[in-house]
């Protein structure tokens, strides 16, 4: 039998990952590696999702922490859209997928595991990468590690 190494996920699954506070603000407040960013903006970042669907997952969010859509100024949302796109442009350099989720999850009912402070999903998407792990044993396989994914998409990350 061979065995698949996914460490971060234990914090997930023991449940112990339910620090204090929210867990954007603790990422923009933390050093790159740490909060898993792979690039800040004026008003908004892009981080790692530490439970991903797909290898890449990024997250934007503004630094700000707001819990509605409608409270965002237009400067965040405008800056997340960009940030989106260029994490897009990141993902194609360093995992070439064949497209994309991207989509905002408001509200508990909408799928948003975080409903206190808004976010944008980039989920970078494969043929066939949807296989038997998550209907037979509600497991996710991703190839790398995320430190290793995070460091080659702020690698990657276009600057202008």
């Amino acid at each position: 039998m061979k065995q698949l190494w996914a460490p971060w996920r234990l914090e997930y699954v023991a449940g112990a990952d339910e620090e204090e506070g929210c867990i954007f603000c603790r990422a923009a407040a933390a050093p790159e590696a740490d909060g898993l960013v792979v690039y800040r903006g004026e008003s908004t970042f892009c981080l790692l999702n530490k439970y991903p669907y797909a290898s890449g997952h990024l997250i934007v969010a503004p630094y700000r922490h707001v819990a509605e859509f409608a409270e965002l100024a237009a400067e965040e949302v405008m800056e997340m859209h960009l940030l989106a796109a260029s994490g897009m442009g990141a993902l194609a350099q360093t995992f070439a997928p064949q497209g994309y989720n991207v989509g905002w999850n408001l509200g508990r009912i909408a799928g948003a595991g975080v409903v206190d402070h808004v976010h944008l999903h980039v989920v970078p998407r494969w043929a066939g990468d949807t296989n038997f792990m998550p209907v037979l044993a509600d497991v996710k396989v991703l190839p790398q590690h995320l430190d290793e994914t995070r460091a080659a998409l702020a690698e990657a990350w276009p600057r202008s």
